[in-house]
């Protein structure tokens, strides 16, 4: 029977990460079985060989899923099989993504797939915090490409002091609460909720958790030597003119300072303007080069557009729209809107524009939640909508996307902080956002038209911000 290679990193006051490879999972590129108590996850990873043709980004998807035999329970419904991602398995996911997927080389673009699934569960040991660290364990002992290692750690802070990846029941009792990815040197994702703490008090935690990211990352390192030190595969996914390169710069880039100089405030003119630029240099070339070579083009120029809109803002201080580093855009709002509702607004920040509702409901109407590590419900949910005609594009409806999940829980966490307790707010509440314009930030118009829509429903801020005249 295979032993496989176990480690073991110490996360203090007794609580232990083991981390084994070599027995599950052995045709994969890489796999890693992570345990702290009784929870265990188990991470793979298998990336092609080549990239597909014409493919010019990571093709890269992230899948955190739980398993309810993981607690010995029988999944919910008509079917007892586990079937679409829960809220929280689409959340967990998309907090490894956001930190491995700038962590690949610019120019690898083979299709990579990473799984982390849940096969052991323990009520008191929060797996989210985990999974980055475990998926990159994978990554890093595979021999994938990866810029890396990385990981991600929860720190919160109970009665004033730090605490890494602590227990279920420890959460509860803290004012910051925030999962940090990062790497040896940087921090390249930060998500969390807390009770309106100081900047300083923020940055002091994110510092804490950079410290427990360093030790996981030289953990992987040492793993790494464990299991042979594999060397990272050849690979070319892309093909360069450096000529050509030149060639592009030299007669689009001051074209297209230009038009980030141009301070035009409309964002679809202005994307005409760069659109037009492209085909004035693709006429340039001959009919054999704009064929063979348009995609390469295609890369040089976004390059080209990226450095002038960005060197514009540096050098003199002017946004695309015209704007200078220091104006807001300009802002208007308007509350019950919509008469049916129990409560509506409209806001509008520039090209960005939510308009949302309020559903006051009984506690009928409370969302079941049922997940292998947690039974119970919730008397608040919002909801974020992100139809294609909100950027002028055409998209099909469908069930809403990973970004929509996401977007949703970031504002449902802002808003649930501030609202009135349940002896002042006996209902089960729903906000709706529709995006229905966007040009940047639509979470956050999806929180300040929520908090607007809530009031207009009449609930009661009044205790949380007495500074505030109520009429």
């Amino acid at each position: 029977m295979s032993k496989g290679i176990v480690k073991e990193l110490d996360l203090g006051n007794g609580r232990k990460i083991t981390v084994e490879t070599g027995r599950l999972a052995k045709q994969a590129d890489g796999s890693v079985v992570v345990r702290c108590g009784n929870a265990m996850l188990l991470a793979t990873v298998v990336s092609s060989k080549e990239a597909k043709e014409g493919i010019d980004f990571l093709p890269l998807s992230v899948d955190y899923t739980e398993k309810f035999s993981s607690v010995g329970r029988f999944p919910g419904g008509f079917l007892k099989r586990e079937s679409r991602m829960s809220e929280y398995e689409i959340l967990t996911s998309r907090l490894v993504d956001r930190a491995l997927r700038p962590m690949f080389p610019e120019d690898y673009h083979a299709d990579t797939q990473v799984m982390i699934t849940l096969i052991s569960g323990d009520v008191d040991v929060q797996t989210d915090a985990m999974a980055g660290f475990a998926a990159s364990c994978a990554i890093t002992i595979s021999d994938i490409p990866f810029n890396g290692p990385i990981s991600e750690v929860r720190v919160v802070r109970i009665d004033g002091q730090f605490m890494i990846n602590p227990s279920t029941t420890e959460i509860t009792k803290a004012d910051i609460d925030m999962i940090v990815a990062g790497n040896h040197d940087s921090i390249l994702m930060v998500e969390g909720e807390m009770q309106e703490v100081s900047e300083l008090e923020m940055l002091d935690a994110i510092r804490f958790a950079h410290e427990a990211i360093k030790a996981q990352c030289q953990f992987q390192v040492e793993l790494r030597e464990l299991c042979g030190n594999k060397e990272k595969r050849y690979y070319s996914h892309e093909t360069n003119d450096e000529a050509l390169k030149d060639q592009v710069r030299s007669f689009c880039y001051d074209k297209a300072y230009a038009i980030a100089r141009s301070a035009n405030p409309d964002k679809h003119a202005r994307s005409a303007a760069f659109k037009l630029l492209h085909e004035e240099f693709m006429v340039t070339l001959s009919e054999e080069e704009r064929t063979l070579k348009g995609g390469m083009i295609k890369r040089y120029f976004f390059d080209v557009e990226s450095d002038a809109m960005r060197n514009c803002i540096l050098a003199e201080g002017i946004r695309l729209d015209g704007r200078k580093t220091t104006d807001i855009r300009g802002i208007w709002s308007e509350v019950d809107y919509l008469p049916s509702t129990h409560g509506s607004a409209i806001f509008t920040r520039g090209e960005t524009q939510a308009l949302t509702s309020v559903t006051l409901g009984s506690k009928l109407d409370e969302q079941m939640i049922d997940t292998p590590n947690k039974e119970g419900s919730t008397k608040f949910m919002l909801h974020y909508n992100f139809p294609g005609f909100s950027t002028g594009e055409v998209k099909p409806n469908r069930a809403p996307a990973r970004r929509e999940i996401g977007h949703g829980n970031l504002a449902m966490r802002s808003l649930k902080i501030v609202l009135p307790s349940d002896s002042e707010c006996p209902y089960t509440i729903r906000v709706v956002s529709d995006i229905l314009e966007s040009n940047g930030s639509s979470s956050m118009a999806t929180v300040c038209a929520g908090t607007l829509a809530l009031m207009d429903a009449g609930l009661n801020f009044a205790s949380l911000f007495p500074e505030l005249q109520w009429v």
